[in-house]
């Protein structure tokens, strides 16, 4: 009699758990990004005209586009800045930083489904080089699981030199999309994740021709176009690679094509083009 009365309750306990639990979850997750995406929309079209005149000023790759990847590009900014928690150590904060922060992961990610990296969601800015650890060279930049971290004034000196090959912007935005693709597990772009191994077999043979000096190895065409530094260790050399796939692309093109038009592949973007994006398959 006392097991029978018990039934019910149970019953609707199971159903509450197995049914109600996850409706309110999912609710409560779309409302939250509905809110989410219309304090980004809002964002967006305040601020509008004045990133636009900004990154043109500032950003060659943004200022190459036409006006519908334009657009695309700022709202893409306008998310990713509303996303992220900036903090400013031993620097006085300037309106510009976020916004130029922003689009170097925007640029980098353009072509990508996924472009927030939501693993990370505080980027920290310090002013100059800086130390690290036990390591005795100082920092330009570095991602850990903690955060994003970059030196403005390294940042601006090498973003306003475009052709140079070096910025540390899409530098470290290079290591953190490798972080959330293959250590974090948050925020995975599929078609990046799936297409890095077809990537790394023209790039490991290139990257293991530079760190052995070999000079009949396909990497000893590489190592004057990529440096010294990207034969470091792979995660460096993977780097470095997208350094100079957006500041150089036509030397990097036509001296290293293989590698050229792999990274072309896993970015789904190609520097060259006017609309950048190789297949229009991703959503905004």
């Amino acid at each position: 009699m006392y097991f029978h009365k018990l039934m019910p309750v149970n019953f609707y306990i199971f159903i509450i758990v197995l049914v109600v639990v996850p409706l309110l979850a999912w609710f409560l997750t779309r409302t939250g990004k509905r809110i989410h995406r219309q304090k980004v929309t809002n964002f967006y079209e305040k601020e509008h005209q004045v990133f636009d005149n900004q990154l043109s000023q500032y950003n060659p790759y943004y200022k190459s586009l036409d006006m519908p990847g334009k657009d695309r590009f700022l709202l893409r900014v306008s998310d990713f800045m509303e996303s992220k928690d900036f903090q400013y150590i031993d620097v006085q904060q300037e309106e510009i930083m976020p916004l130029l922060i922003s689009s170097a992961a925007i640029q980098l990610t353009f072509g990508l489904d996924n472009y927030l990296m939501d693993h990370f969601s505080t980027i920290y800015l310090l002013r100059d080089n800086y130390r690290y650890g036990l390591y005795n060279t100082p920092f330009e930049g570095h991602v850990s699981e903690e955060g994003i971290y970059l030196s403005w004034s390294n940042f601006l000196r090498e973003f306003s030199d475009y052709s140079d090959g070096q910025n540390v912007g899409l530098h470290e935005m290079a290591h953190a999309l490798v972080y959330v693709n293959f250590t974090s597990g948050d925020s995975i772009d599929q078609a990046f994740h799936a297409r890095f191994s077809t990537f790394s077999s023209v790039a490991r043979p290139i990257f293991e021709g530079m760190s052995g000096g070999d000079p009949n190895s396909p990497g000893a065409s590489a190592a004057g176009l990529l440096g010294n530094y990207a034969a470091t260790n792979y995660q460096e050399f993977w780097a470095v690679c997208v350094e100079t796939f957006f500041e150089r692309p036509v030397a990097f093109k036509k001296q290293i094509p293989t590698l050229y038009l792999a990274l072309c592949t896993l970015l789904n973007q190609d520097p060259l083009t006017p609309g950048k994006i190789l297949r229009s398959t991703i959503t905004n």
